[in-house]
């Protein structure tokens, strides 16, 4: 067995739909190389979240046991329909960034998913995969989330929704 096919394919998983496009094409290309995936998911607690009063039942909610093991179940969820490769499941605590940064650090690829929120978005909360792709060790593989298809129905609801112009005709 060569040094890269011990080495595994590292995706990032967060239950969102790239997240799930990303981990689907690192199983295939974990297949294509031999190698095992290692799935990271990362959690971390925004105590800045929580400000002001709340109820005992939110509170217990936001509680780090609670958030450990709610992305757990996102992990576990995410990874339970594939077969035929080994994947690995790496539940870590802190930031998603850095995390996968630091898997890459003993991956031949590192996947990630791509939820394309905007500029304005990313320039507040940042962006994971543009991160990766600036400081992981590895090649890093960006996905995005299939666009949904779109019905003759929903198209023409759409179309017919569409704003009349302001000025109907020319102006002279």
């Amino acid at each position: 067995m060569s040094e890269n096919e011990s080495r595994p394919v590292v995706v990032g998983v967060d239950g969102s739909p790239a997240s799930e496009e990303a981990l689907r094409w690192a199983v295939n290309e974990a297949r294509l190389r031999g190698c095992r995936v290692e799935a990271v998911s990362a959690w971390h607690m925004d105590y800045g979240m929580a400000i002001g009063s709340m109820s005992a039942e939110i509170a217990l909610q936001l509680s780090p046991e609670n958030r450990r093991a709610a992305q757990q179940a996102v992990l576990d969820g995410a990874v339970e329909e594939f077969t035929g490769v080994e994947i690995s499941r790496v539940l870590v605590e802190g930031d998603p960034r850095t995390a996968l940064t630091t898997a890459s650090r003993d991956a031949q690829l590192l996947v990630v998913g791509s939820r394309g929120h905007g500029p304005i978005v990313e320039a507040i909360i940042g962006s994971v995969s543009s991160y990766c792709v600036h400081h992981a060790t590895c090649p890093v593989v960006v996905v995005r989330a299939p666009k949904p298809v779109e019905t003759e129905t929903a198209r023409d609801e759409r179309i017919t929704r569409i704003p009349a112009p302001l000025t109907p005709g020319p102006l002279l």
